[in-house]
């Protein structure tokens, strides 16, 4: 298994859009009912991303919710036109990767905290008692090999393997050129590729890292 494989979800660009539209069809009729909605369509996609990117499952639901807090409060102030235009997915997610970026400046000014706690996959219902375990296995080493990288490759790892953002979604959620987004893909996972085989003597020779 690579290290990509491990950080990928399948592609699924038309129900994307799908739920895109539906999202902002309910935006315009009604504010509140609306953002149910939007809530009920991104909140996986946004506690997902902030888990992998904070490595904390507390500290994910505490980012999600002043993402959705902040993203209610800024729908408050939009007319029509804006509404229609949203792309809520990566609205959503700009919104996420500031609070994360803020709540690093803030760490960075209190006490360094303890170790990362074991951060899989959020649980899903229909899943066997043996892949939950091994969804949990692969959850832990991963929190604790993206949280090596530098913040910049991690979010862009993220947003491209985790919540499968194209490399246009992610260059506008970070703010960055696209060929900048690649290249901190690129070197995240060859770093990611990197640690995991360090982690597991003589996998790379066996082929399990490619």
């Amino acid at each position: 298994m690579t290290v990509t494989d491990e950080v990928s979800i399948s592609h699924a660009g038309g129900a994307a859009d799908t739920a895109a539209a539906r999202v902002v069809a309910a935006l315009s009729g009604d504010l509140d009912a609306g953002f149910a909605v939007l809530y009920e369509a991104y909140r996986g996609a946004v506690f997902s991303t902030a888990l992998r990117l904070c490595g904390r499952w507390a500290e994910a639901e505490d980012l999600s919710a002043e993402a959705f807090l902040r993203a209610y409060r800024a729908l408050c102030g939009y007319g029509p036109e804006r509404v229609a235009a949203l792309r809520p997915r990566a609205w959503l997610l700009t919104i996420l990767a500031n609070v994360w970026r803020n709540s690093l400046r803030s760490a960075a000014r209190r006490p360094q905290a303890g170790p990362l706690e074991e951060a899989p996959d959020p649980p899903d219902p229909g899943e066997g008692v043996a892949d939950a375990a091994a969804r949990r296995e692969t959850g832990r080493e991963l929190a604790a090999l993206l949280a090596r990288l530098p913040h910049d490759q991690r979010a862009a790892v993220v947003l491209r393997h985790v919540t499968d953002l194209p490399v246009a979604e992610i260059a506008a959620v970070l703010g960055m050129p696209e060929g900048t987004v690649k290249s901190h893909i690129s070197r995240g996972l060859a770093r990611l590729r990197v640690l995991r085989g360090a982690g597991r003597p003589g996998e790379e020779q066996k082929g399990g890292i490619r």
